[in-house]
């Protein structure tokens, strides 16, 4: 018992430590701001030289492009020289679900069972997480956070990552229902094999039954009124069936991606595929039916033994040159900060640079139906954004100097800057 407690007191005060960076959220926007001479990347593809950004209480007022500021009576900061980004969004991400892997007490993102449809990641989000702040000094200002597990795992949300918690967070609350395609590990070799796989397939084919009977009592539910019965996972789905909520389903096969677009225009939804390792062999069937596709981080090795070993290098670049809409994401929470570099990956692997900064803001935006709000700089939308020494997608210029999200000037500092600045004092003091 003493060795439990002595443990358990260590591992206490190492928790302790690592909540170092105690930031708390900006302020609300007070006066207007101009920001003059930068390079303006909207995220729509466009590109404004020597633009100025006016924004006042939380949104974007003009974006002009030859640098003249309408108004007198406003706060200016210059930007010559610099350049000024939307947003970078995550999607797909659990951040704010879990905050140490090896600690089951901070991981909330999956729940048991199979048809989770009535979780809400939103209730969940942790606002007080040290990990947001490592990923605003790169850029990344917004969130979409996602459960998972199951086979329907449950409602995601787009969040800020500067808030005190999670109704401050919100964005758009409920954005999107999450699911996995159910799908039948391969076999290799003869014999026994053969059965077992035949077994399998037989058991996906049950679970795809199961889903479908799932959809189809979940939408004659929402049919039928006020029922006198609430069935909360039926209920959830309401939102799926009239288009307030998107569906996120997640497939990475060329069979299994056509069969759970198929499986959606039955119930009359347009879904976003996630995952989509072999998107690239159904461009035709993508395009046709007007699929959004969320691609993995291309730093990966392909799937299958006899792919092209850069294929997940190539793949955001050729489904986008194909003309669709395509979201870049990374799995997990903790490399989210890297989001920003592995767009810059993409560019050197065929993807013009703006479109690549549109995989990670605007498109991710129109994933997320919140477009309208945020994911470029554009008047009327959230002044969310942020002002780069350099190229924000080169790992080597990415040098974020000010941020801000909807007007607010947040703070950059964070667990890490702060260690390093510990230790860096101290080696200096050393040396004296």
């Amino acid at each position: 018992m003493k060795t439990y407690l002595l443990t358990l007191a260590l591992s206490t005060a190492g928790l302790v430590s690592f909540a170092q960076a105690n930031i708390s959220p900006a302020k609300k926007q007070s006066k207007t701001i101009a920001v003059t001479g930068a390079t303006i990347h909207v995220g729509n593809g466009m590109v404004i030289e020597n633009g100025t950004l006016l924004f006042g209480n939380g949104k974007i007022i003009s974006v002009i492009a030859d640098g003249q500021v309408p108004q007198d009576d406003v706060m200016r900061i210059n930007a010559s020289g610099k350049h000024i980004y939307p947003g970078f969004i995550a999607a797909t991400t659990n951040l704010g679900l879990t905050e140490i892997e090896a600690v089951k007490a901070t991981l909330d993102f999956s729940e048991i069972g199979d048809y989770n449809s009535h979780i809400r990641s939103i209730v969940a989000y942790n606002a007080d997480s040290k990990v947001p702040a490592t990923l605003r000094s790169n850029g990344i200002l917004l969130a979409q956070t996602t459960p998972q597990g199951g086979i329907i795992s449950g409602s995601s949300s787009l969040v800020q990552l500067d808030a005190w918690n999670w109704e401050d967070a919100a964005i758009k609350i409920d954005d999107a229902m999450h699911m996995s395609w159910p799908t039948t590990p391969r076999f290799r070799g003869f014999g026994r094999s053969q059965t077992s796989a035949e077994a399998l397939a037989e058991r996906t084919q049950a679970t795809i039954n199961q889903l479908t009977s799932f959809f189809a009592e979940a939408k004659a539910y929402a049919e039928m009124g006020k029922p006198e019965v609430i069935n909360t996972r039926f209920e959830a789905m309401k939102p799926v069936f009239t288009g307030k909520e998107k569906l996120f389903i997640a497939a990475d096969k060329q069979k299994d991606i056509v069969a759970a677009v198929n499986f959606a225009k039955k119930f009359s939804i347009t879904p976003v595929i996630t995952g989509a390792d072999e998107a690239y062999l159904t461009i035709p069937f993508l395009k046709e039916n007007n699929i959004t596709v969320v691609v993995k981080q291309p730093h990966a090795l392909p799937d299958n033994n006899d792919d092209d070993v850069n294929m997940p290098y190539k793949n955001a670049a050729v489904l986008a040159n194909a003309g669709l809409n395509v979201v870049l994401s990374i799995d997990g929470y903790w490399q989210q900060r890297n989001l920003p570099f592995m767009a810059g990956t993409v560019t050197a692997w065929g993807l013009d640079k703006e479109k690549a900064l549109s995989t990670i803001t605007l498109n991710a935006a129109k994933a997320m139906g919140a477009d309208q709000t945020t994911g470029s700089i554009e008047a009327g939308k959230d002044a969310t954004f942020f002002i780069s020494a350099g190229d924000a997608l080169d790992m080597k210029t990415n040098k974020v100097e000010q941020a801000f999200i909807q007007g607010r000037a947040i703070n950059l500092d964070n667990l890490h800057k702060q260690l390093d600045k510990k230790f860096s004092d101290k080696y200096a003091a050393e040396k004296k």
